[in-house]
């Protein structure tokens, strides 16, 4: 468990500028580079608001970097998808998951510009639709426009949603002590990797 500890020390406890740098950095690669299913931004955007919780960043800065990424890593997305037309779905990332793409595609054919936004909330999709839209040629102020809602939407529900996770974190440390709270660090610890595999497996499936 001291490992673990000084593991979260270590990366919640940097200077702030790392933080939101680090922060920034992986929304922006999930959103511009199709690998939402590998590179955590969410987890990223949550921890961001914990940071906040600690003091070692910014609240409001923390979500404005979640937020203004994830509306350039669409945007980008977005303009591969255009140069690209259809030959976006043949990038190597892409044809291995070439069913669950073709799933994306239908998704956006039903629900049209709308997709933009619901598709924030799935990793997945979060991180093919941007690039299926620009191929398909969806107007871009269209885009951009459900982009920043969904991009405000989420960022803010993910920063926001860590900070209060961690306000709750620390009452509970002062309701339980320090004992129990290591019960509830391994039970969050084990959850986190528990997901982690999810995850993986939904990949290799894929």
């Amino acid at each position: 468990m001291a490992g673990v500890s000084a593991l979260l020390e270590q990366i919640l406890g940097q200077p702030a500028w790392v933080v939101y740098l680090v922060v920034g950095l992986l929304v922006f690669v999930e959103d511009a580079l199709f690998v939402g299913f590998v590179v955590p931004g969410e987890t990223a955007a949550i921890l961001g608001g914990v940071t906040a919780v600690l003091g070692h960043t910014s609240l409001p800065w923390v979500a404005v970097v979640v937020v203004a990424t994830a509306i350039v890593g669409d945007s980008v997305g977005y303009e591969v998808g255009r140069l690209l037309g259809p030959r976006v779905v043949e990038l190597r990332m892409l044809r291995r998951a070439r069913s669950r793409v073709e799933g994306a595609q239908s998704f956006l054919v039903r629900r049209g510009a709308v997709s933009v936004f619901l598709a924030r909330w799935t990793a997945f999709l979060r991180a093919v639709v941007p690039a299926l839209a620009g191929s398909s040629r969806l107007p871009y102020p269209t885009f951009l426009l459900w982009n920043a809602i969904g991009g405000l939407a989420w960022g803010l529900t993910c920063v926001v949603g860590g900070y209060v996770a961690g306000r709750s974190y620390q009452r509970l440390e002062q309701w339980l002590g320090t004992g129990a709270l290591v019960v509830v660090g391994l039970v969050v610890v084990g959850a986190v990797v528990i997901h982690l595999r999810r995850r993986s497996r939904e990949g290799q499936a894929a």
